[in-house]
C-alpha cells in the first residue's frame, strides 16, 4: 500500500483493521482504574502505552489510534484533573505517531479519537455548545498532530454524533463515526442506528458504523442493516464478548455461576467467562469482510491475539504470525513423528 494513501484509498483497496481495546487491556495490566476509566497512564506510564501500540502493530493493525478515549473535560473533571487535558491529549497523539514511524516498511495510519461526552442533552442547547467546544479542542490537537483521520466513537445520541462529525469535517480531516447500540437497539434520542448512519453519510462521514458494548453476535445483524442502507464505508468494531439476544450488550451480561461479584454485574471487570476466543474473532472478521464491511476492529476487551487472528483470517501474515499456534510438535496432541507414541496415545484416550 502507498504510504501516502488516505483512509478512503485504503478502504477502496480492501479491509482496514483497527485495533482498540486500550482501556480494558491497560486496566487488566494494572495501569488504569476501572470506573472512571480515564487514561492517566498516558502520562504516568507512557512506555506501557507505547508497548501496547507496538503489540497491536505486530498483531496486524493498520491503524495506531491515539489513546485519548475518555480524555476529555468531563471525565477529567470527575476525577479532579481537568488541568491535565491538553498534556494527555498531546502525549497520546505523540505516542501513537512515534510507534507508527518506527518501522518504515509498514504503512500505518494514525487516528485521533474523540468519544461520548456524557453531558449531551437533546433538549438543552447549552449542552450542545459545551459538547461542540469539547470536540473542537480535541480535534484541533489531533489536527495539529497531523493525524490521517479521526474516530468519533461510542456515540449514543444522533445529535452528538452530528456535532462530532461537524467538528472533524471543519478541519478537512476524514471522519469515522461509530455509534453505540444500547440494549434497546436505537440511540438515546429515539433515532434508529440506520437512520443516524444515513444522516452521517449525508453530512460527509467517510465511514459510519458501530463500536463497543455489543459482541460480534449481536452487533453484526445491526451492522448488516447499516451496510444495506448506506453507500459509504461501514465500520464494525465489537467488544470480544459473547453477547446474546437476551443479553445483547456486555453491560447486560449476567453470570449465574458466580455469587461473589459485586452487584451481581460482571461488567466491567468480571467478564472473563464471556470472552470470545481468537477463532470467534477470526470468524467475525471474515463475516464482516464478506458483507463488504471494510473498517474492521475490536474494542474494549480486545487483546493483540484477537487482532492477529482477525488479520490472519483476512489473509495477512503480520509479524506476530511467527508465533501463531502450531500444535504439530505438542508432546501429546502433536502429529510430528518426533512426538512419542505413548504420549499421543494418552491424548487419544482422553486421559489428559
Amino acid at each position: 500500500m502507498d504510504k501516502k494513501d488516505s483512509l478512503s484509498n485504503r478502504l477502496a483497496q480492501g479491509p482496514v483493521i483497527c485495533a482498540e481495546g486500550y482501556l480494558f487491556e491497560l486496566e487488566r495490566r494494572g495501569y488504569l482504574q476501572a470506573g472512571a476509566f480515564v487514561p492517566e497512564v498516558v502520562l504516568e506510564h507512557p512506555e506501557v502505552v507505547t508497548q501496547l501500540h507496538r503489540e497491536f502493530l505486530r498483531a496486524g493493525s493498520d491503524v495506531m489510534v491515539a489513546f485519548t478515549y475518555y480524555a476529555h473535560r468531563e471525565k477529567l473533571r470527575v476525577i479532579g484533573k481537568e488541568h491535565l487535558l491538553e498534556e494527555i491529549q498531546k502525549q497520546a497523539l505523540a505516542l501513537a505517531r512515534n510507534v507508527a514511524k518506527e518501522d518504515p516498511q509498514t504503512s500505518l495510519l494514525v487516528a485521533g479519537n474523540i468519544c461520548n461526552t456524557n453531558i449531551y442533552d437533546p433538549d438543552d442547547p447549552a449542552s450542545h455548545k459545551t459538547v461542540r467546544m469539547m470536540f473542537d479542542e480535541q480535534v484541533a490537537w489531533a489536527a495539529g498532530a497531523d493525524v490521517d483521520f479521526i474516530v468519533a466513537e461510542t456515540i449514543g445520541h444522533h445529535g452528538e454524533a452530528l456535532l462530532a462529525l461537524e467538528s472533524i469535517r471543519d478541519t478537512g480531516i476524514e471522519a469515522v463515526v461509530n455509534l453505540v447500540g444500547h440494549r434497546a437497539g436505537y440511540l438515546r434520542d429515539g433515532i434508529s442506528l440506520v437512520d443516524c448512519c444515513k444522516s452521517l453519510e449525508d453530512a460527509g462521514a467517510t465511514v459510519v458504523g458501530m463500536n463497543c458494548n455489543r459482541g460480534p453476535a449481536t452487533m453484526m445483524p445491526l451492522v448488516k442493516e447499516i451496510r444495506a442502507a448506506v453507500s459509504c464505508h461501514v465500520a464494525a468494531v465489537p467488544v470480544p464478548f459473547r453477547t446474546t439476544e437476551t443479553h445483547p450488550t456486555f453491560q447486560s451480561l449476567e453470570d449465574p455461576g458466580c455469587t461473589c461479584i459485586p452487584d451481581n454485574r460482571p461488567f466491567p471487570v468480571a467478564l472473563d467467562p464471556f470472552t470470545c476466543n481468537r477463532y470467534e474473532m477470526a470468524a467475525f472478521a471474515q463475516e464482516a469482510a464478506a458483507a463488504n464491511v471494510r473498517f474492521i476492529g475490536a474494542c474494549c476487551g480486545a487483546a493483540p491475539h484477537h487482532i492477529r487472528a482477525m488479520a490472519e483470517a483476512l489473509g495477512r501474515s503480520p509479524a506476530a504470525s511467527r508465533y501463531s499456534p502450531d500444535m504439530s510438535k505438542h508432546y501429546a496432541f502433536g502429529s510430528d513423528p518426533s512426538v512419542r507414541a505413548d504420549n499421543r496415545e494418552l491424548a487419544s484416550k482422553g486421559a489428559l
